[in-house]
């Protein structure tokens, strides 16, 4: 299991792709959860900060996945799909891992590649 140590590293590409795919799925979550505010509770000034976090991490992430493609020679496809991976909640978790699982993750994927042999 990563520690939160490891999960602050910033240090290569694959490391920031993985955290900004965490934190712009955590968004979501708050966004959900603002929405059940504004619609359930009638609290309509509920969604104002938690979609404007939203809204900037999920700028961050196309931006973040855009140069992650291009350090780490993604093809178009694999990109393409980085970016949609951003519209359902929670997509961007399941991208990553997929993205570790195959090997588009640089250092992140190596671990799993040992796993395999």
């Amino acid at each position: 299991m990563v520690g939160m140590s490891n999960f602050f590293d910033l240090r290569t590409t694959a490391k920031r792709f993985r955290f900004i795919a965490v934190l712009e799925a955590m968004t979501w979550l708050a966004l959900l959860i603002a929405m059940f505010f504004k619609w359930v509770l009638g609290h309509t000034e509920a969604v104002a900060v938690p979609g404007m976090v939203h809204g900037i991490v999920f700028v961050v992430f196309v931006i973040v996945s855009i140069v992650t493609a291009m350090s780490l020679k993604w093809t178009p496809k694999i990109t393409l799909l980085a970016l949609v991976s951003s519209i359902p909640p929670f997509g961007t978790l399941v991208f990553e891992r997929w993205a570790v699982r195959n090997g588009h993750l640089g250092e992140l994927s190596e671990p799993a590649k040992a796993q395999l042999a």
